[in-house]
């Protein structure tokens, strides 16, 4: 129970208003969840639990975690708001024993885990989905599958927290020694070090560009590419052509194995890449227009590390041997961790939720051919036990009417502003539990509660660096086509898809995340400064405003 001294509490108002189970639900700090879920929710999403609630209980009792008990989800005017239930102070000190006893074992040994045991399970949890033929089941046993696809996608949600909590430790046993050893060192430096150089990110970057040089290696690809800049042009007179419809072959063999994602991950109702390739045509033409070079991104992005990591063992050169092997054994430790960050959002972020999103697919095609639905897609306005009763008794259950209602209330939703939290603020929730951070608090509370400086909008500083440019709103990957060289995008959020876009911005700034939010990491990648989580970049800045970018200090100032 959490009984430190309450900040700040809104419980709902006209504008917003909140409805509230009991007292307990009241007590909590609920935060919106723009950087999985920035759209109203699709009730059959929220329904299946996405990452929160069984998964998240299952991980604090797992690992003994001393700050939290819960992570439970609220749907609020359509949008997902979560909040952490902390332990109260008695059982979080027992607790932290054990953690901290238990957790340095999961840092060292979780790899080695990872490679022989998990992901194999996984390979064969995916094998099992994507060859699984649905032309000739039933409705009953087509159900069946999607109760096995709950249970491959609760297992790997399991996993995902697993790995998350191991590279964790990983990175705070670096960062202690790091400490210890030299004292506080610069955080931009410290992000130049932690970058993977290996893992799935990279090797969709890569097969795409190689795909990008296939076509400039073929006249009559070239010109079909740099002939048009709409993709289902592109893709029909690619169709058109011997080595056109070759080339399409190859897309189709890409997007098998990188494809198993939609622009939005934390969701079903989006298409995904194995669905439909115009995305990745239209990231192809990206390429060429910009004369994308994988090989001076990564490279320039692996120098970057290796003169940070020298940096850093030039200022240990004159420490005991004992401590150069505590640095080194460290920071292996933690360069072999970090391609677990993007491989675990390839392999369940996005693959997970993908598979699920097929097997629902599979689902629906059934029940349109049994007129119990109009169209395939709205099986995702409905909650999984409505349509658990729907199927069972179509005849008396309201189906199509619940169907129908969830639409109207998803269009109403969407002309809402979610606020940034509800319920209530205390020292506790916000100055001591660690994982809401990656929301951007508590600066971003602080924020709100200081008033605002005409002219500027505060965030966090996601990469560091001073830019002044043109700003570009996007609002999804089928908007990359406007944004021109140079420019600075502002977005509410990014993820995987949209890794391609900046290759040719100088600058990011989006309403939500955290320091260590997709936007923020691979803006540090790209070595492009970034704002982030500044809550309503996206309403206060307009497309063709200069802006100034201060990634250092967290500030984005309108010119």
């Amino acid at each position: 129970m959490d009984n430190s001294k309450v900040l700040a509490q809104f419980l709902g108002d006209d504008s917003f208003p909140v409805q509230w189970k009991d007292e307990k639900e009241k007590s909590l700090f609920w935060f919106f969840d723009d950087n999985h879920v920035p759209f109203p929710v699709s009730p059959m999403y929220f329904s299946l639990d996405g990452w929160w609630g069984p998964t998240c209980e299952y991980l604090f009792r797992r690992f003994d975690v001393p700050t939290g008990v819960a992570w439970p989800a609220k749907r609020i005017n359509g949008y997902v708001y979560t909040a952490i239930e902390g332990r109260d102070k008695v059982d979080s000190d027992q607790t932290a024993k054990y953690y901290n006893w238990i957790m340095p074992t999961y840092a060292t040994n979780f790899l080695e885990w990872w490679e022989n045991r998990y992901l194999p399970e996984v390979f064969t949890n995916f094998k099992y989905i994507d060859e699984y033929d649905p032309s000739k089941k039933t409705l009953q046993e087509l159900m069946i599958h999607l109760e096995e696809m709950i249970d491959i996608q609760e297992r790997h949600f399991r996993l995902h927290w697993v790995l998350n909590w191991a590279q964790f430790q990983s990175s705070i046993g670096f960062n202690t020694v790091v400490n210890e050893l030299i004292g506080n060192v610069d955080q931009d430096l410290l992000g130049k070090v932690n970058v993977s150089r290996k893992d799935r990110n990279w090797d969709s970057l890569k097969a795409l560009y190689q795909l990008k040089e296939e076509v400039k290696t073929i006249p009559e690809l070239k010109k079909i590419f740099e002939g048009n800049e709409d993709s289902a042009v592109i893709e029909s007179e690619l169709k058109k052509t011997e080595a056109g419809k070759k080339f399409l072959d190859d897309v189709f063999e890409y997007a098998k194995e990188f494809g198993y994602k939609a622009i939005y991950t934390h969701e079903y109702v989006f298409p995904l890449y194995i669905e439909d390739q115009k995305p990745i045509l239209e990231q192809i033409r990206s390429y060429l227009a910009t004369n994308f070079d994988y090989h001076d991104v990564y490279n320039k992005c692996i120098n970057e590390q290796d003169r940070a990591i020298a940096y850093l063992r030039d200022q240990i050169k004159d420490r005991s041997d004992e401590d150069k092997k505590r640095f080194e054994d460290a920071l292996a430790l933690n360069l072999a961790m970090l391609p677990l960050t993007p491989d675990h959002h390839f392999y369940f972020d996005q693959g997970t939720y993908a598979r699920m999103r097929v097997v629902l697919l599979r689902v629906a095609r059934k029940m349109v051919e049994m007129d119990l639905l109009d169209d395939p897609e709205d099986i995702m306005c409905l909650e999984y036990e409505q349509l658990r009763r729907y199927v069972a008794d179509p005849e008396n259950y309201p189906g199509k009417k619940i169907i129908a209602n969830a639409k109207v209330e998803l269009e109403k939703a969407r002309s809402i502003t979610p606020r940034d939290w509800v319920g209530t603020v205390t020292q506790a929730n916000m100055y001591e539990e660690p994982y809401h951070t990656l929301w951007g608090y508590p600066e971003k509370f602080e924020r709100e509660q200081d008033e605002k400086v005409k002219g500027t909008i505060q965030g966090l500083g996601g990469s560091p660096g001073v830019v002044e440019g043109t700003a570009r709103i996007v609002k999804s990957p089928a908007e990359f086509n406007d944004v021109k060289r140079g420019e600075i995008i502002v977005c509410i959020m990014t993820n995987p898809a949209w890794v391609v876009v900046f290759s040719k911005i100088t600058g990011i700034v989006t309403d939500s995340g955290g320091v260590l939010s997709h936007s923020a990491v691979v803006a540090r990648e790209f070595m492009i400064p970034a704002v982030v989580g500044t809550g309503s970049a996206t309403r206060e800045i307009k497309t063709g405003d200069r802006i100034r970018v201060d990634g250092d200090n967290g500030v984005v100032t309108i010119l």
